[in-house]
């Protein structure tokens, strides 16, 4: 697995990334979450070797990342951010290239490569300099190079960034498949991706490590946790007779006839607003219970000034 202990940066006076402790098993797609500026980049840097902590380690499947770097980095795929590459090569021979230096030889070589041509569609593009493609395209021949040996640690940098949503989903069904035996990191600011690829999230706020768990372990967190938002029809004093039900914390009038209902902690308000309803005959359009909404959560967490954390 990977092993992270106390790992901090400093550029100057500036901490950058302060303290982080974690691990991440094979099996488990690990979101990194955080506003701009937070320390994700910094982070996957230090991970894959690119850059030295200040202090604090990085283990790799055993291998420390600065004392046995060429062993931990052999494991590792790396899709950096804004996917670098060198423009004036062609996605075939920039594959080709990345292939030798991963020590791919003769059909292994020409089957990885011809697998992540075909699983990243760009048969269309295979012999046009990367320097003339577009922002997705080059997102995919950058995906292409980190999964081209098959590693066991896959590292992403916002890797649907530029892509649009036909693509994205591509990636991200991608990333699922895949995922079984590796470790995935995966950093991003699109709240939507985690939900749909990650089964762990972690959000980091100036450096520090504020929340980690499952995403529906932090959308739990939400306010909108267990609320109900129904629409109604003909419905006299809805607001006051939600608000008198059993468990309920608050009402909210969101418009003609909508009212979104909120429980107090631990409740549970479904059963009883769809039964109010239908005591007092009333003609629902709309009956939600809300999971919980993860971009309340991670306001919440990134804009507080202390933070909570787990």
């Amino acid at each position: 697995m990977i092993e992270i202990r106390h790992l901090s940066k400093h550029f100057g006076r500036f901490e950058a990334v302060k303290e982080l402790s974690f691990s991440v098993a094979p099996g488990e797609v690990l979101g990194f979450l955080g506003p701009n500026g937070a320390g994700k980049t910094t982070t996957m840097r230090m991970i894959t070797g690119f850059i030295a902590p200040s202090g604090g380690s990085v283990s790799v499947y055993g291998h420390d990342i600065e004392k046995d770097a060429l062993a931990a980095k052999r494991v590792m795929g790396y899709l950096p951010e804004g996917a670098p590459a060198y423009g004036d090569m062609t996605p075939a021979r920039f594959l080709a290239f990345v292939a030798d230096i991963r020590g791919l030889r003769g059909a292994a070589k020409k089957s990885r490569i011809a697998a992540m041509v075909q699983e990243l569609a760009l048969g269309s593009v295979l012999h046009q300099p990367i320097e003339t493609l577009s922002k997705g395209f080059k997102r995919r021949v950058g995906l292409a190079q980190a999964l081209i040996h098959d590693p066991r640690v896959l590292v992403l940098d916002e890797p649907t960034d530029g892509l649009d949503p036909n693509q994205k989903q591509q990636v991200r069904e991608l990333i699922q498949r895949i995922a079984a035996d590796k470790i995935i990191l995966v950093s991003t600011h699109i709240l939507e991706e985690v939900s749909a690829v990650c089964s762990r999230a972690m959000i980091i706020s100036e450096g520090s490590l504020v929340a980690d768990g499952s995403p529906r372990e932090l959308q739990s967190r939400s306010r909108y946790h267990g609320a109900v938002t129904l629409v109604v029809e003909r419905a006299e004093d809805a607001e006051n007779s939600l608000a008198a039900l059993a468990g309920v914390a608050q009402v909210e009038r969101e418009g003609d006839g909508r009212y979104t209902v909120f429980p107090q902690a631990g409740a549970e308000i479904l059963l009883g607003v769809s039964g109010l309803a239908s005591e007092r005959g009333w003609q629902l359009l709309e009956l939600i219970q809300h999971s919980g909404r993860l971009d309340e959560v991670f306001r919440q967490l990134t804009t507080s000034e202390a933070g909570v954390r787990h």
